[in-house]
């Protein structure tokens, strides 16, 4: 399931994961998507290592500034995928 995160003023919209098991490590996967003429750009970002995949028309500058916002925001997108999203978060 994902959950609501974040619209940026452009209608990208960022959602993410619960927390996932990846080898026995705590991993989030950030979707992050936006509209755009005939289609969505997307592309997703694994936290907490920060590997990006499966991208779909995303430039690098625009993936730098996703990592730039990411790295601000991913203590509390882990804290929110540990509680079930932001609507059953209890401490935000």
């Amino acid at each position: 399931m994902l959950y609501p995160f974040m619209t940026l003023n452009d209608n990208t919209e960022i959602v993410h994961s619960e927390i996932l098991n990846n080898n026995g490590k705590e991993e989030v996967k950030v979707c992050i998507e936006r509209p755009v003429f005939e289609g969505f750009q997307s592309i997703e970002c694994y936290l907490p290592e920060y590997n990006w995949k499966n991208n779909e028309g995303f430039t690098q500058e625009d993936i730098e500034e996703f990592q730039e916002l990411l790295e601000s925001t991913a203590h509390i997108i882990i804290a929110l995928a540990r509680e079930g999203g932001l609507d059953n978060a209890s401490n935000f």
